[in-house]
């Protein structure tokens, strides 16, 4: 489904009605292939709370299908995923990944100039691991653990075919010269661990990072969830340049000063405000407090960007995001 506006549009508005810095994430390639598989949708059920879509994607080896739910006041949610068994799947699946021929970056030249000066234009790209590859997966991360111990040659073609895409984005990104790379990895510890991390995700990062730094453009990896590990692992095999949220516990395990301490000399630092106990629920005094606590924790030095620990509820007050907007520009001056 098409959203009008779009997302993208929306969030320009956002940034000038709250009158923040924009992080904008939304840069669309406009990537262009050398095959598209064919893909009819269609509703089938409507309601005033919710609209389920069907898809039906034709590939060389058979159809896949899947299934969207669209809320009326919430994210869409994916309610059945394309690849229902990997093992016999598979061959659909590596039609999910055809050559990429180019790019065509006039939307993106549209949203560099519509944002102008209100913020950093971003590109976002994924790279290959348990956090990309469940959303495909019907039975989720159970289905991939087993692959991953009964057909471990399926996942590492797997990995090799989502670090192909990685690889071919990055350079298209790079030729268009935004003002960062955002490297996608929601979930990447808290979807799998340390060690499959370093497996499937870390030689794309490697890769990936370095390739921004010779060309001069920055990069930042968010990652939603468990973040310590990752911190601590990237930090001695990649050229990244700046983590965000920095989740606290329960959703993360980042306490903000600790971070500064072990990792401000080597990264920049975008975070940890908690979406639900301070912004969601938390009056304009705990907004306030949490806020100033961020910026005594990490600014020191500079390499802080004051944020959320991820996003921002949809019930969130105004006023709590005018507060946290009104401690960073009378208190976050250093």
């Amino acid at each position: 489904m098409d959203w009008n506006p779009p997302l993208w549009r929306a969030y320009i508005e956002a940034v000038k009605y709250f009158k923040i810095d924009g992080w904008f994430t939304y840069g669309n390639l406009g990537i262009q292939c050398s095959r598209e598989n064919k893909t009819e949708q269609k509703v089938v059920r409507r309601g005033d709370e919710r609209i389920v879509v069907a898809y039906r994607c034709e590939t060389p080896a058979g159809d896949l299908t899947y299934e969207t739910t669209f809320f009326a006041a919430d994210s869409a949610s994916p309610t059945e995923k394309p690849i229902k068994d990997i093992a016999k799947d598979f061959d659909k699946l590596r039609c999910l990944y055809p050559d990429i021929m180019g790019a065509d970056t006039s939307e993106l030249e549209l949203m560099r100039s519509e944002l102008g000066d209100m913020g950093a234009l971003g590109v976002p790209i994924s790279y290959p691991g348990f956090q990309i590859w469940f959303t495909l997966v019907q039975t989720g991360l159970e289905g991939l653990t087993y692959a991953y111990m009964d057909n471990p040659e399926l996942i590492e073609e797997w990995r090799v075919m989502e670090d192909k895409r990685s690889i071919r984005m990055m350079e298209l990104a790079l030729d268009a010269k935004p003002d960062f790379i955002l490297l996608a990895g929601s979930g990447s510890i808290t979807m799998q661990s340390p060690s499959l991390f370093k497996e499937l995700s870390v030689p794309t990062i490697k890769k990936m990072t370095q390739m921004a730094k010779q060309a001069g453009i920055p990069t930042m990896l968010h990652s939603c969830g468990k973040e310590r590990a990752l911190i601590e692992i990237l930090s001695d095999e990649s050229d990244l340049d700046c983590v965000n949220p920095l989740e606290i516990p329960p959703m993360g395990d980042c306490d903000l000063a600790e971070i500064k301490r072990d990792f401000g000399h080597r990264f920049a630092l975008m975070g940890n405000i908690h979406t639900t106990d301070v912004m969601l629920n938390g009056s304009v005094d705990d907004v306030a407090k949490a806020a100033q606590k961020c910026i005594d924790d990490a600014a020191k030095g500079g390499g802080f960007i004051l944020s959320t620990g991820d996003q921002c509820g949809r019930d969130t007050s105004d006023e709590n995001i005018f507060k946290l907007v009104e401690v960073c520009k009378e208190y976050g001056r250093y």
